[in-house]
């Protein structure tokens, strides 16, 4: 399923989250899984803490990252999708 960038997402609950050397790491205890996301997929992460549109997420992620928009929306869009995927996010 594609998401829209005017959706509003968030993180699932349920999650161990732990920094190991710069990258987030989060933990199923439920399902038995780890997730690196890595140090950007790490700043993804701590922005869906509360629902946020993806469309904010991208602009936040351009501030912090020289990025042209194209390839940011293309990789932010990705990675949330691959998290819906997993059930790590929620798409309100």
């Amino acid at each position: 399923m594609t998401l829209a960038i005017d959706v509003k997402v968030m993180q699932e609950a349920g999650y161990a989250v732990s920094d190991m050397a710069g990258e987030k790491v989060l933990l199923s205890i439920e399902k038995g899984k780890y997730y690196n996301l890595g140090e950007t997929g790490g700043l993804l992460w701590e922005l869906m803490s509360e629902p946020k549109s993806i469309e904010q997420i991208i602009t936040e992620v351009m501030e912090e990252y020289a990025v042209e928009r194209s390839v940011c929306e293309q990789e932010v869009l990705a990675f949330i999708t691959n998290l819906q995927n997993e059930n790590l996010i929620r798409v309100l």
